[in-house]
């Protein structure tokens, strides 16, 4: 059964998801989701041996929600994963994110590969560090249309969200999914209407979300978006940060699995990147795993294919 507690972490309080005994392996979701966007990995992981811990990552559901924007870089999330091995008992885990969840998971193993022993990202590729600010990047290329930027005026999408959450995030589920047939255009935002204006709403969702699945997302944004937006609000200076490590890559075993149909893959420059992952990834485990039809919710849209990913992926990289 998955376990439920909260633990003292980097100075805040996180909201955790546990099962089963062995090497630890951290489950680190994206946005908008939380620790339930992983609920088929838990009993596949744990059964094969492994400790699954899935955290509410700060600013989500039932973690700390802390006020200030500058709470939210990258190095305030791969603390949080560090601080959170160590508070578990441990000193090294196996780090698995998706969506937002796979730049922490990539960056933990680029600033802390002493304690990763694995490293696993699904949707979002290792975006190693360019040559110009990202929000920069994209205002210039879309002229502050592509959602990051949007997501950028303060509390402009934030009061947009919260006015309906269940609408807001049964529309981002299935808009960004596999079964949406808005295909993988670029997301852009009708800057007169806003970011939902746009996106369909179906009349019945897709197999692999229930009632009770939105029913408990959307009590996990009980307090807003605010907190989750601030993730968006310091990829800037995220660049700025992670200077010293222009040109660094990740060494540790690594896994990359992607949907066809999920729009992430086909941001501007990501193509290219993914082709040339194997020459940047010295120890990526095998070609990057692509699922057919699946959209942006990869462990949710193809929960038994991505369990079976991962559970082979961890055994190889313990030896088992």
């Amino acid at each position: 059964m998955v376990e439920h507690r909260l633990v003292d972490v980097n100075g805040i309080r996180l909201h955790i998801a546990e099962q089963g005994e062995g090497p630890l392996v951290v489950l680190l979701h994206g946005f908008p989701e939380s620790w339930h966007s992983w609920r088929h990995q838990f009993g596949p992981l744990a059964d094969a041996g492994f400790r699954v811990v899935a955290p509410d990552q700060r600013g989500y559901g039932r973690s700390d929600h802390p006020a200030d924007v500058g709470a939210y870089t990258i190095f305030h999330l791969v603390g949080d994963v560090v601080g959170l091995v160590q508070a578990l008992g441990e000193k090294k885990a196996y780090v698995v994110g998706h969506d937002w969840g796979a730049p922490v998971a990539w960056h933990t193993a680029l600033l802390r590969p002493d304690m990763v022993l694995g490293v696993a990202g699904l949707s979002v590729a290792p975006s190693f560090r360019g040559p110009v600010p990202p929000l920069a990047a994209m205002e210039e290329k879309f002229g502050g249309r592509f959602y990051w930027n949007y997501f950028n005026l303060p509390g402009v999408a934030d009061a947009e969200f919260a006015r309906d959450p269940r609408t807001t995030l049964r529309k981002f589920l299935y808009s960004a999914s596999g079964d949406s047939p808005g295909g993988t255009k670029q997301p852009l935002v009708d800057l007169d209407r806003g970011w939902l204006a746009e996106m369909p709403d179906p009349e019945v969702l897709p197999p692999w979300l229930t009632e009770d699945d939105l029913d408990a997302l959307t009590e996990s944004f009980s307090q807003g978006f605010t907190g989750a937006l601030n993730w968006y609000r310091n990829l800037d200076r995220n660049w700025e940060l992670t200077a010293p490590w222009q040109g660094a890559l990740v060494t540790r075993p690594a896994l990359y699995v992607y949907g066809d149909r999920d729009p992430v893959p086909a941001f501007p420059g990501m193509p290219e990147l993914i082709e040339r992952l194997p020459a940047l990834m010295p120890n990526l485990q095998s070609k990057p795993l692509k699922l057919a039809g699946c959209g942006h919710w990869t462990q949710q849209e193809r929960p038994a294919e991505v369990s079976e990913a991962l559970v082979e992926f961890l055994r190889t990289c313990s030896g088992s």
